[in-house]
């Protein structure tokens, strides 16, 4: 793609402006590890939650949506319950709260406020490292590939796509190792500002050049439905036999099953709570509980609507003025290129250059937020607790910025093996994850599991991850999740019961201070044997209405803008009117009842 003159500078000043930020904040982040990993804690929550959800708006991740609604049109909406984006909810109603009254820094150092400082204790803490940095690494060879994809379409340079993507992760390495969460949550804020502005661009023109009936004409009955039987029903046969192929190969024609597989996996894995990634950092990084609850809740709102315009708007796009090309590359074809196509054909100059740093930013946003937070458990968790523990705050730094740079160069690594995005992505949410579920979902719920079962169930949780994809090449990525979940469940709970219960002034310790839900009644008389006045947390069933609510409610924030852009008047009415009451019941049963 040839760009213009002004795009290229609209590009060059980007980063520019990035990297200055990062030399800027330098000075802040190098006080210490709380002021380089989290901030000082001092940072309002709406600050915060621009910046999670601008690390949320990458190019890989909007690439793969956008496939998503081209093949499957908006029944594509359910797709990110893979995922799943409801945790969020989870997050919002409750558990962002609960990890936040624990005031530590890393998910890794959590450990202790669970498990204590016994043997069991230390191997939790080592599993949760070992599953931090396998997960950030995946996540970064995930936006490699993603990157690089997009860079080698859109930019005019003819370099290969890993070269485009090794340039882009030097280039964020360098700012983020400057300047730690200060440097990354200033640039994710300008990077998500740029992004909702090229989100409104390039719905107005999808909504200017696409009429209803065009869009009609180049796709197949049912595929402005978002409602399904068992079946998928959307035959491509015909108009393009790629996509038809395509819905073959995911093996996602028995819609029904898909789905519920979606949502089993999707309530297992939020109520675990958060992986030990950049969500969870942002959670830690709040002043208060309360505002780590906001922090969640906003994420939804000022993530959802603005990227599913830009989604929707590129995807009508393609689909109409792109259709007879794609269907030219028979089997040949990526869907994942349909990002690059859509701006190289409809983005006017100057606008073109915007996007482009807008969509760069997004990449750069979720990169950085995963090479800080990666060395925050090399550093905070191995380094200072097991290598040198008297170790000063200018030397913790320091080490700080080796362990950003070697996190980059892993990553990188790991970018070229990997072929494709949605290869990477099926592993992280449908294996990587299911490793996770159980033992963090038992961590908060059942006051008899210990530091043994937490990291036998994780060990082989993450083991089954690792070998399932081998063992089972057949089996679709998702459906692999209740066998790995039941071999991680079963281990956790058995390891459990085989060991000794943590101490009785740790678990009392522990619940007074988080006041979780859930299987404690045991502790909770030992508590109220010392402190009559305890209050016992009841609000369980409150907190799961305002989870299926909430679920309603992000889901309208993802459908609404598909929409406006497809111009449907009728459901843009009747999303908005089931939103706007979602969102006065959870006022009432959600917001007015935070408490820190």
């Amino acid at each position: 793609m040839e760009l213009h003159f002004i795009d290229i500078c609209i590009i060059i000043a980007y980063f520019a402006v990035t990297l200055s930020i990062g030399v800027w904040f330098r000075r802040l982040a190098a006080k210490n590890l709380d002021a380089y990993f989290l901030g000082g804690k001092n940072m309002p929550f709406y600050i915060l939650s621009i910046s999670n959800a601008s690390g949320m708006f990458d190019v890989s991740g909007t690439m793969w949506l956008v496939s998503l609604l081209f093949v499957y049109g908006l029944k594509s909406l359910w797709m990110p319950w893979m995922w799943p984006v409801f945790n969020q909810v989870f997050m919002m109603v409750y558990l962002s709260v609960w990890l936040r009254r624990s005031n530590v820094m890393t998910g890794a150092e959590w450990m202790s406020t669970r498990f204590g400082s016994g043997r069991g204790a230390r191997l939790s803490h080592l599993i949760v490292v070992i599953f931090a940095l396998v997960s950030v690494i995946g996540f970064m060879a995930y936006g490699f590939i993603g990157i690089g994809k997009f860079c080698a379409v859109i930019l005019p340079f003819n370099l290969s796509p890993n070269t485009y993507a090794l340039i882009l992760y030097i280039i964020t390495g360098l700012y983020v190792v400057q300047g730690g969460l200060f440097s990354v949550v200033a640039t994710d804020v300008m990077q998500f500002a740029i992004m909702t502005v090229a989100s409104f661009i390039i719905a107005v023109i999808a909504i200017n050049q696409v009429s209803p009936e065009a869009l009609a004409a180049v796709t197949p009955e049912g595929w402005g439905n978002v409602f399904f039987t068992w079946k998928l029903d959307l035959d491509w046969t015909g108009m393009m036999d790629s996509a038809a192929t395509r819905i073959g190969k995911d093996g996602y024609s028995i819609f029904g099953a898909f789905f519920m597989m979606m949502l089993f996996k999707g309530f297992l894995v939020s109520a675990a709570g958060p992986i030990p990634s950049h969500d969870m950092q942002r959670i830690l990084a709040n002043r208060s509980p309360r505002d780590a609850a906001k922090m969640s809740g906003l994420n939804s709102v000022i993530l959802m609507f603005p990227r599913y315009l830009m989604i929707a708007g590129l995807t009508v796009l393609v689909l109409v003025f792109f259709s007879n090309r794609l269907v030219e590359m028979g089997d040949n074809i990526d869907f994942e290129l349909v990002l690059p196509l859509a701006i190289s054909r409809f983005v006017p100059v100057g606008l073109t250059g915007l996007l482009i740093a807008g969509l760069l930013a997004a990449f750069m946003s979720t990169t950085s937020s995963m090479v800080n937070v990666a060395p925050s458990y090399v550093v905070n968790d191995i380094y200072k607790r097991y290598i040198n523990p008297r170790a000063d705050d200018k030397k913790l730094v320091f080490v700080s910025y080796l362990a950003s740079a070697v996190v980059v160069i892993v990553g990188i690594g790991f970018g070229y093996i990997i072929e494709s995005v949605d290869e990477i992505t099926r592993w992280i949410v449908s294996a990587l994850w299911a490793g996770y579920a159980a033992p963090n979902m038992l961590k908060w719920y059942w006051w008899r599991f210990n530091g043994y079962g937490f990291f036998a169930g994780m060990l082989s949780g993450l083991v089954s991850a690792l070998i399932f994809p081998f063992i089972f090449s057949d089996l679709i990525p998702i459906y692999r999740f209740p066998f790995i979940f039941a071999i991680s469940l079963g281990v956790s709970i058995l390891s459990s019961y085989l060991t000794a219960p943590e101490s009785k002034d740790l678990l009392k310790k522990f619940y007074s201070r988080v006041r979780p839900w859930g299987f404690w009644k045991p502790v909770l008389q030992m508590v109220r044997a010392e402190n009559p006045d305890f209050a016992e947390n009841r609000a369980f069933k409150r907190d799961m209405l305002n989870v299926v609510i909430g679920i309603v409610w992000q889901f309208l924030l993802m459908a609404m803008p598909v929409y406006i852009v497809i111009q449907e008047k009728t459901p843009v009415m009747v999303t908005a009117g089931i939103f706007i009451v979602c969102s006065v019941i959870l006022k009432k049963s959600w917001y007015d009842k935070l408490e820190d």
